[in-house]
């Protein structure tokens, strides 16, 4: 078999079943290879920002790497961006990148780059593969490094001649590495500090989770211990019977006034939190400066084990989860669509089960309050800050779990970094409903002009933030990628069609023309 062949094999034997791909000429024999082994599904996007992007929604909610194919240091380069966002969620990813063939690399092609010093900006474990021989090797420790707790991209570089050569190498199986439980002694020194007036749980990484939110409501209710949640966490558990922690707001001043009672902060899977951006006369760290820092669970670690073995050590097992009132919400009216008219048709349409993709942006700090009054659902927040990670994590999310409806909550001004990836989820006909937040401006941008004391006059400055000049029509955007798509005007416009897509399968697009 051809090297490629071999690398193929190798990811199949060890559970790698999807390959996000954006192949060019060195990589040829890999898309051949796709012929013989079926095991491993090909899914070809546009730009290589999408292929990254969609592997880190599919690791995020399988918990299990994909693949990405991209062409020559250039691909890599166009890739990092998501790369970055997965990085920050900790998923895991291997990424194969081709490169010239052996022979070729000292004539300094166009193409040719420093593809390792690209890869190790987002990578943790970077390998180049030596020979034919040595592709399955580097392969199956390509994949152990990714999944390696608490998940890692990595990133294997393939010589062009490798792949079409040929070797008899055997196809290695790797073992899955465990998340360790933490030592008995954290859990106990995090038992004493819950029964003391100002401790919270700072709750990150995969433990806003139903059974880690279970055994955080319990100890709340047996303690008083304060929970909050990471905002920037991969994967957040909410909506009606669930306990729904405080999350820890975006903009630093409302986050301090949530920290500001906090003596004790114990950590899972998080570290202390501080502000998105530094802004003049404001601190970035939240915590008070007396507050203590302790860790129940480090990144690596088995968090959602540690809650729940904290919850037997204070006894709090028995105790009754304390969970939201139920909100009396009625169907959108007729009037011009707001975000609150939007959130209201989530709560009410939104199927048990979903996965929502969160790029809102500014529009998120009206919506997502709302939704822990939906159907239970999963939300992928924004996790490194990069721009673009919305309609691609959507994507990667849907190859991950095909039976479940994936709704991606996008701004207008994010979602055209990769709208490819509208005609991705057209070509494999993916259960994606896409809501566009098209405000027709960069609002968050607005925002922070104002609060770093930046000028915002109507003039040039305006001007390079403004996306109204021409609009953006995004019913045509996605028609001209073959998917269905409709504008809403008004809340009751917006409830029907988003009412119409979550009883159908597959791709569609609601573009929500907001007034406020």
């Amino acid at each position: 078999m051809t090297g490629a062949e071999c690398l193929l094999r190798t990811l199949a034997a060890n559970g790698i079943d999807t390959c996000f791909m954006n192949p060019g000429t060195s990589e040829m024999h890999f898309v051949a290879a796709l012929e013989r082994v079926p095991a491993v599904r090909g899914v070809l996007c546009l730009v290589e920002g999408v292929c990254s992007g969609a592997a880190d929604g599919y690791g995020r909610m399988r918990g299990t790497p994909a693949a990405t194919l991209l062409h020559l240091g250039p691909g890599l380069a166009n890739a990092l961006s998501n790369l970055h966002n997965a990085r920050k969620a900790r998923t895991p990813v291997v990424n194969i990148v081709g490169e010239h063939s052996t022979t070729h690399l000292r004539y300094d092609a166009p193409l040719t780059a420093d593809i390792e010093a690209f890869a190790r900006t987002v990578s943790s474990y970077v390998r180049v593969a030596k020979d034919a021989a040595d592709v399955a090797h580097a392969t199956a420790e390509t994949i152990q490094a990714a999944i390696a707790p608490p998940g890692h991209v990595s990133t294997l570089i393939v010589p062009a001649d490798l792949s079409w050569s040929d070797t008899n190498a055997r196809v290695p199986v790797i073992t899955a590495a465990k998340r360790a439980m933490p030592p008995a002694e954290r859990i106990e020194e995090a038992a004493r500090l819950a029964q003391l007036p100002g401790t919270a749980l700072l709750l990150g990484g995969t433990t806003i989770n139903e059974r880690a939110l279970a055994a955080a409501g319990r100890l709340a209710a047996r303690t008083g211990v304060r929970v909050l949640a990471d905002r920037n966490a991969q994967r957040i558990s909410s909506g009606r019977g669930r306990f729904q922690p405080v999350t820890v707001p975006y903009f630093p001043e409302p986050a301090l006034a949530v920290l500001a009672e906090v003596r004790n902060l114990i950590l899972v899977e998080t570290q202390a939190p501080v502000s998105f951006f530094g802004y003049p006369n404001t601190p970035s760290y939240l915590l008070p400066e007396s507050s203590t820092v302790s860790v129940l669970a480090e990144r690596s670690e088995d968090g959602t084990g540690a809650l729940e073995a904290l919850q037997d050590a204070c006894g709090a097992q028995k105790c009754a989860i304390p969970l939201s009132p139920p909100a009396a919400v009625a169907t959108p009216a007729a009037g011009p669509l707001t975000l609150d008219s939007v959130a209201a048709t989530l709560v009410l349409r939104l199927p048990e089960g979903a996965i929502l993709a969160d790029e809102m942006v500014s529009a998120g700090a009206v919506v997502v309050p709302h939704l822990v009054h939906a159907a239970p659902h999963d939300r992928l927040p924004v996790t490194g800050g990069s721009i673009g990670q919305g309609l691609p994590v959507a994507l990667g999310a849907a190859c991950a779990l095909p039976d479940r409806k994936v709704v991606a909550l996008e701004a207008d001004g994010s979602g055209m970094y990769t709208l490819q990836a509208l005609w991705t989820m057209v070509r494999e006909n993916l259960d994606v409903v896409t809501v566009i937040f098209a405000n027709r401006r960069y609002q968050i941008l607005e925002i922070e002009m104002r609060r770093t004391g930046a000028s915002l006059a109507r003039g040039a400055a305006y001007d390079a933030i403004d996306i109204s000049r021409p609009p953006l029509d995004w019913v045509q955007l996605a028609n001209g990628m073959g998917m269905p798509a409709s504008r809403a005007t008004t809340g009751a416009e917006f409830d029907a069609q988003f009412r119409a897509a979550m009883e159908e399968r597959g791709p569609r697009l609601i573009e929500a023309l907001l007034t406020a």
